[in-house]
């Protein structure tokens, strides 16, 4: 089980009297893209936020790489190699997008230095041009592949993207889909959380639906795509 980057087990996370996640259970192993799914409101970002220390589960547990990491702080969960970009983006809007870049520059887990400044620039060409612009200054589109250029300059071991394409227009949405394809054959982890599920099943290894905080369906893209009653039914598709 070295593999097993992340192992989130019976996983029961409330926000006050609201119990949002119910004994659930979610892991990823090294390699892997893996496709997490559901309507509004159904505990997906709940669930990140409970792997990475956002959140404190009431019971259940986490392990990163076979640490156990339940409750720990989200700085401790990023230092074992876990790369999140929340639905916010998160950047520093008074930086500009060399800064934002910069700031984050580090080895990874394995000492590993794959992405480096230049090669973030080189597969994000938009950034490239943008250098000396301030965070608030980008667009929306431009601001999420600030933040995805940020987390890879971790050199992570996992990438964690929530609402990837949120409210991006078509073209810069296709962008980011390229992007994604093309760490997956770097051979980072991903979690992908996005409402268009044909996009996500286009590279994803494993799909997991959830409802009220429940896995309802865990299977391959091949799985999900034979069975369109699932889709109808947990995704409104």
């Amino acid at each position: 089980m070295s593999d097993l980057l992340i192992n989130a087990k019976d996983i029961n996370t409330f926000y006050g009297a609201s119990h949002i996640l119910r004994d659930l259970s979610f892991r990823v192993a090294r390699g892997e893209t893996i496709g997490l799914m559901g309507r509004n409101g159904m505990g997906k970002s709940t669930l990140l936020k409970s792997i990475m220390g956002l959140v404190k589960p009431r019971s259940g547990t986490v392990e990163i790489v076979g640490k156990p990491m339940t409750g720990r702080a989200p700085y401790e969960v990023a230092q074992l190699g876990i790369a999140y970009v929340p639905e916010g983006r998160g950047i520093f809007g008074n930086l500009s997008v060399i800064e934002n870049l910069k700031m984050a520059a580090r080895a990874g887990t394995r000492g590993q230095q794959d992405w480096t400044y230049e090669r973030v620039l080189e597969t994000f060409p938009r950034l490239q041009e943008r250098l000396s612009h301030g965070g608030q200054q980008l667009s929306g589109g431009e601001q999420q592949m600030l933040t995805i250029g940020r987390a890879l300059m971790t050199n992570p071991d996992v990438l964690i993207l929530d609402e990837a394409t949120e409210g991006l227009a078509p073209l810069i949405a296709r962008e980011i889909w390229r992007i994604c394809g093309l760490i997956r054959e770097t051979g980072i982890s991903s979690v992908i959380v996005d409402k268009n599920w044909k996009h996500v099943t286009q590279i994803t290894d494993r799909n997991v639906i959830l409802v009220k905080g429940q896995v309802v369906f865990e299977g391959s893209s091949d799985d999900l795509r034979a069975q369109p009653e699932v889709l109808e039914q947990h995704l409104g598709v």
